[in-house]
């Protein structure tokens, strides 16, 4: 029902604004269009994935590598993945979200998205080439820290 309201809501904004400025909102759809025209491909990967990890993954394995019965050792795991994956940030929230609704703990989820926002062995070299050494390891260092707390204050609040 709260999707036929938000449908019905952004038809009404679209036709308020045709009736305001006909050119502007056609020219909004366009670039709107255009926008999904180049978001849809990564989209569809990103549901071809979860699909796959949902087929591939067991959630009794979910659980027994993420699960909230884990604890710290299952947000190392959260960490490692999380720190090597390279996934964009509009893909980790649906991703985390099935993750969860596969057995997963909500102070893993939290270190997975943490790591997979800020931490990042992939971009590592590169990163080390643009700033420093030092640089890297520091901010990827205290940004693994900031996961932690953010997992162990998250499962304080929530858990």
């Amino acid at each position: 029902m709260d999707i036929l309201f938000f449908y019905g809501l952004a038809a009404t904004g679209i036709l308020w604004s045709y009736m305001k400025d006909r050119q502007k909102t056609r020219q909004s759809l366009k670039k709107a269009w255009k926008a999904f025209d180049t978001i849809l491909p990564a989209f569809a990967v990103i549901l071809l994935l979860i699909g796959e990890i949902m087929a591939l993954v067991s959630p009794a394995t979910v659980t027994a590598v993420l699960g909230a019965n884990t604890g710290v050792g299952g947000m190392i795991a959260a960490a490692v993945i999380g720190s090597v994956a390279l996934i964009p940030g509009f893909i980790i929230f649906p991703l985390a979200k099935t993750v969860l609704a596969m057995g997963a703990g909500i102070q893993q989820v939290a270190v997975f998205i943490s790591t997979l926002m800020m931490v990042s062995v992939v971009t590592a070299p590169m990163e080390t080439q643009l700033l420093s050494r030092k640089v890297m390891l520091w901010r990827n260092g205290l940004s693994l820290l900031f996961s932690f707390a953010v997992a162990f204050v998250l499962g304080k609040v929530v858990g």
